[in-house]
Protein backbone atom coordinates (compact mmCIF):
# COMPACT_ATOMS: atom_id res chain seq x y z
CA UNK A 1 0.00 0.00 0.00
CA UNK A 2 1.50 3.37 -1.01
CA UNK A 3 1.33 6.49 1.15
CA UNK A 4 -1.64 7.99 -0.73
CA UNK A 5 -3.69 4.82 -0.26
CA UNK A 6 -2.72 4.68 3.40
CA UNK A 7 -3.78 8.29 3.99
CA UNK A 8 -7.07 7.66 2.18
CA UNK A 9 -7.72 4.65 4.39
CA UNK A 10 -6.92 6.63 7.55
CA UNK A 11 -9.16 9.47 6.32
CA UNK A 12 -12.02 7.02 5.86
CA UNK A 13 -11.53 5.46 9.29
CA UNK A 14 -11.44 8.91 10.92
CA UNK A 15 -14.67 9.86 9.13
CA UNK A 16 -16.22 6.80 10.78
CA UNK A 17 -15.31 8.22 14.17
CA UNK A 18 -12.44 5.85 14.96
CA UNK A 19 -9.69 7.03 17.30
CA UNK A 20 -5.98 6.82 16.36
CA UNK A 21 -5.58 3.76 18.61
CA UNK A 22 -8.50 2.02 16.89
CA UNK A 23 -7.04 2.86 13.48
CA UNK A 24 -3.69 1.41 14.53
CA UNK A 25 -5.41 -1.85 15.47
CA UNK A 26 -7.32 -1.97 12.16
CA UNK A 27 -4.20 -1.32 10.09
CA UNK A 28 -1.83 -3.39 12.23
CA UNK A 29 0.50 -0.43 12.67
CA UNK A 30 2.26 1.09 15.70
CA UNK A 31 0.08 3.79 17.33
CA UNK A 32 2.92 6.32 17.13
CA UNK A 33 3.15 5.94 13.36
CA UNK A 34 -0.62 6.22 12.95
CA UNK A 35 -0.75 9.34 15.16
CA UNK A 36 1.63 11.11 12.80
CA UNK A 37 -0.44 10.14 9.76
CA UNK A 38 -3.66 11.23 11.48
CA UNK A 39 -2.12 14.67 11.98
CA UNK A 40 -1.19 14.74 8.31
CA UNK A 41 -4.77 13.92 7.32
CA UNK A 42 -6.07 16.60 9.68
CA UNK A 43 -3.93 19.32 8.13
CA UNK A 44 -5.39 18.50 4.72
CA UNK A 45 -8.64 19.78 6.13
CA UNK A 46 -11.40 18.42 3.91
CA UNK A 47 -12.78 15.17 2.60
CA UNK A 48 -13.10 14.43 -1.08
CA UNK A 49 -16.78 15.43 -0.82
CA UNK A 50 -15.73 18.95 0.22
CA UNK A 51 -16.91 18.63 3.82
CA UNK A 52 -14.56 19.43 6.71
CA UNK A 53 -12.88 16.30 8.01
CA UNK A 54 -14.61 14.54 10.91
CA UNK A 55 -12.10 14.38 13.75
CA UNK A 56 -14.46 12.92 16.32
CA UNK A 57 -18.02 11.68 16.69
CA UNK A 58 -19.57 10.40 19.90
CA UNK A 59 -22.85 9.15 21.38
CA UNK A 60 -23.76 8.23 24.93
CA UNK A 61 -23.37 4.60 25.94
CA UNK A 62 -26.82 2.94 26.13
CA UNK A 63 -27.97 5.02 23.15
CA UNK A 64 -29.91 2.05 21.76
CA UNK A 65 -32.09 1.40 24.82
CA UNK A 66 -35.72 0.97 23.77
CA UNK A 67 -35.19 1.44 20.02
CA UNK A 68 -34.60 -1.09 17.25
CA UNK A 69 -31.54 -0.85 15.02
CA UNK A 70 -30.82 -2.58 11.71
CA UNK A 71 -27.97 -4.91 12.72
CA UNK A 72 -26.53 -5.04 9.19
CA UNK A 73 -24.85 -1.67 9.82
CA UNK A 74 -22.76 -3.09 12.65
CA UNK A 75 -23.42 -0.24 15.06
CA UNK A 76 -22.63 -1.49 18.54
CA UNK A 77 -23.86 -0.10 21.82
CA UNK A 78 -20.98 -0.67 24.25
CA UNK A 79 -23.26 -1.28 27.24
CA UNK A 80 -27.03 -1.24 26.72
CA UNK A 81 -28.20 -0.41 30.22
CA UNK A 82 -31.28 -0.25 32.40
CA UNK A 83 -30.55 3.21 33.77
CA UNK A 84 -33.00 6.11 33.57
CA UNK A 85 -31.48 7.76 30.49
CA UNK A 86 -33.47 5.71 27.97
CA UNK A 87 -35.06 7.79 25.23
CA UNK A 88 -32.50 10.57 25.29
CA UNK A 89 -29.46 10.34 23.02
CA UNK A 90 -26.71 12.95 23.04
CA UNK A 91 -24.61 13.22 19.89
CA UNK A 92 -21.43 15.28 19.53
CA UNK A 93 -19.61 15.87 16.23
CA UNK A 94 -16.25 17.60 15.79
CA UNK A 95 -14.92 18.58 12.37
CA UNK A 96 -11.62 20.16 11.38
CA UNK A 97 -11.83 23.95 11.36
CA UNK A 98 -8.18 24.87 10.95
CA UNK A 99 -5.08 22.82 11.61
CA UNK A 100 -5.21 23.66 15.32
CA UNK A 101 -8.98 24.09 15.80
CA UNK A 102 -12.14 22.01 15.59
CA UNK A 103 -15.74 22.99 14.97
CA UNK A 104 -18.17 21.25 17.34
CA UNK A 105 -21.94 20.70 17.24
CA UNK A 106 -24.10 18.83 19.74
CA UNK A 107 -27.59 17.38 19.51
CA UNK A 108 -30.01 16.14 22.17
CA UNK A 109 -32.47 13.73 20.56
CA UNK A 110 -35.62 12.39 22.18
CA UNK A 111 -35.74 9.15 20.19
CA UNK A 112 -39.03 8.07 21.79
CA UNK A 113 -41.15 11.03 20.71
CA UNK A 114 -40.11 14.67 20.28
CA UNK A 115 -37.02 14.39 18.05
CA UNK A 116 -34.25 16.98 18.47
CA UNK A 117 -35.01 18.83 21.71
CA UNK A 118 -31.88 20.94 21.66
CA UNK A 119 -28.77 21.65 19.62
CA UNK A 120 -25.75 23.91 19.74
CA UNK A 121 -22.93 25.06 17.54
CA UNK A 122 -20.91 25.22 15.53
CA UNK A 123 -18.58 26.18 18.38
CA UNK A 124 -14.86 26.57 17.71
CA UNK A 125 -12.53 24.87 20.18
CA UNK A 126 -8.97 23.65 20.30
CA UNK A 127 -8.52 19.91 20.77
CA UNK A 128 -7.59 20.27 24.44
CA UNK A 129 -10.83 22.15 25.11
CA UNK A 130 -12.73 19.42 23.28
CA UNK A 131 -11.19 16.68 25.44
CA UNK A 132 -12.15 18.63 28.55
CA UNK A 133 -15.66 19.25 27.25
CA UNK A 134 -16.50 15.60 26.56
CA UNK A 135 -16.80 14.50 30.23
CA UNK A 136 -19.02 17.50 31.00
CA UNK A 137 -21.24 16.96 28.00
CA UNK A 138 -21.88 13.32 28.92
CA UNK A 139 -21.88 13.72 32.70
CA UNK A 140 -25.60 12.91 32.94
CA UNK A 141 -25.04 9.42 31.53
CA UNK A 142 -23.83 6.86 34.09
CA UNK A 143 -21.93 4.84 31.47
CA UNK A 144 -20.40 7.86 29.71
CA UNK A 145 -19.80 8.04 25.98
CA UNK A 146 -18.38 6.02 23.11
CA UNK A 147 -16.89 6.69 19.69
CA UNK A 148 -19.40 6.46 16.86
CA UNK A 149 -19.28 6.58 13.06
CA UNK A 150 -20.74 9.74 11.56
CA UNK A 151 -23.31 7.58 9.77
CA UNK A 152 -24.78 6.50 13.10
CA UNK A 153 -24.99 10.12 14.21
CA UNK A 154 -26.86 10.97 11.01
CA UNK A 155 -29.31 8.10 11.39
CA UNK A 156 -29.99 9.02 15.03
CA UNK A 157 -30.41 12.76 14.59
CA UNK A 158 -31.98 13.08 11.13
CA UNK A 159 -34.04 9.96 11.74
CA UNK A 160 -35.37 11.34 15.04
CA UNK A 161 -36.31 14.58 13.30
CA UNK A 162 -38.26 12.71 10.61
CA UNK A 163 -39.99 10.50 13.19
CA UNK A 164 -41.02 13.48 15.32
CA UNK A 165 -42.34 15.37 12.32
CA UNK A 166 -44.66 12.47 11.53
CA UNK A 167 -45.95 12.87 15.09
CA UNK A 168 -46.43 16.62 14.64
CA UNK A 169 -43.26 18.02 16.25
CA UNK A 170 -40.55 20.21 14.75
CA UNK A 171 -36.91 20.19 15.92
CA UNK A 172 -35.52 22.84 18.22
CA UNK A 173 -34.92 26.16 16.45
CA UNK A 174 -31.14 25.89 16.90
CA UNK A 175 -31.06 22.63 14.94
CA UNK A 176 -31.19 24.51 11.62
CA UNK A 177 -27.77 26.05 12.26
CA UNK A 178 -26.20 22.79 13.48
CA UNK A 179 -27.72 20.35 10.98
CA UNK A 180 -25.14 20.81 8.20
CA UNK A 181 -22.39 19.68 10.58
CA UNK A 182 -23.73 16.14 10.31
CA UNK A 183 -23.08 16.04 6.56
CA UNK A 184 -25.28 14.88 3.71
CA UNK A 185 -27.83 12.16 4.45
CA UNK A 186 -30.64 10.80 2.30
CA UNK A 187 -32.39 8.36 4.60
CA UNK A 188 -34.47 6.53 5.48
CA UNK A 189 -33.11 5.82 8.93
CA UNK A 190 -32.04 2.30 9.87
CA UNK A 191 -33.49 2.92 13.33
CA UNK A 192 -37.05 2.26 14.47
CA UNK A 193 -37.91 5.10 16.84
CA UNK A 194 -40.33 5.19 19.76
CA UNK A 195 -40.05 2.99 22.83
CA UNK A 196 -40.37 -0.54 21.47
CA UNK A 197 -41.80 1.04 18.31
CA UNK A 198 -44.50 3.20 19.94
CA UNK A 199 -44.41 6.93 20.80
CA UNK A 200 -43.61 7.47 24.46
CA UNK A 201 -43.66 11.03 25.75
CA UNK A 202 -41.80 11.90 28.97
CA UNK A 203 -42.31 15.52 29.97
CA UNK A 204 -39.26 17.77 30.19
CA UNK A 205 -38.58 21.04 32.03
CA UNK A 206 -39.47 23.30 29.10
CA UNK A 207 -42.35 21.31 27.59
CA UNK A 208 -46.04 22.07 27.44
CA UNK A 209 -47.29 18.57 28.31
CA UNK A 210 -50.94 19.25 27.49
CA UNK A 211 -50.01 20.57 24.05
CA UNK A 212 -47.77 17.56 23.35
CA UNK A 213 -50.45 15.08 24.40
CA UNK A 214 -53.10 16.86 22.31
CA UNK A 215 -50.78 16.74 19.31
CA UNK A 216 -50.19 13.01 19.75
CA UNK A 217 -53.93 12.37 20.05
CA UNK A 218 -54.41 14.21 16.76
CA UNK A 219 -51.61 12.46 14.85
CA UNK A 220 -51.71 8.89 16.18
CA UNK A 221 -54.95 8.69 18.15
CA UNK A 222 -55.54 8.35 21.91
CA UNK A 223 -53.74 5.93 24.21
CA UNK A 224 -52.90 3.08 23.88
CA UNK A 225 -51.59 4.38 20.53
CA UNK A 226 -48.98 6.22 22.56
CA UNK A 227 -47.79 6.25 26.17
CA UNK A 228 -46.81 9.23 28.28
CA UNK A 229 -45.38 10.19 31.64
CA UNK A 230 -45.91 13.69 32.99
CA UNK A 231 -43.77 14.47 36.01
CA UNK A 232 -44.07 17.60 38.22
CA UNK A 233 -40.33 18.16 38.05
CA UNK A 234 -38.00 17.17 35.20
CA UNK A 235 -35.72 14.15 35.77
CA UNK A 236 -32.10 15.00 36.57
CA UNK A 237 -30.92 13.66 33.21
CA UNK A 238 -33.17 16.03 31.29
CA UNK A 239 -32.25 19.04 33.40
CA UNK A 240 -28.52 18.44 33.11
CA UNK A 241 -28.61 17.74 29.39
CA UNK A 242 -30.63 20.88 28.68
CA UNK A 243 -28.04 22.78 30.76
CA UNK A 244 -25.15 21.42 28.71
CA UNK A 245 -26.86 22.20 25.44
Amino acid sequence: MDNVELLDQIRQLRSEGKSPKEIARVLGMPPSAVASLVRTVATQGHTTAGEPQVVGCWVNVSWSRGISVDQSHGWADEAPSQDDTGGLVSVLVARRHRWDKVSVCGYLADVYCLGVKNAFGPDIKDELDLRRFLPDYYAAYPCGWQDAPIELAQHIVFGAVEYARRLGFEPHADFAQAAAHLGAWKGPSAITFGKEGKPYYISGPYDNPLKVIKTLERTVGPPPNFDYLVVPEAPLTLTRQDHFL
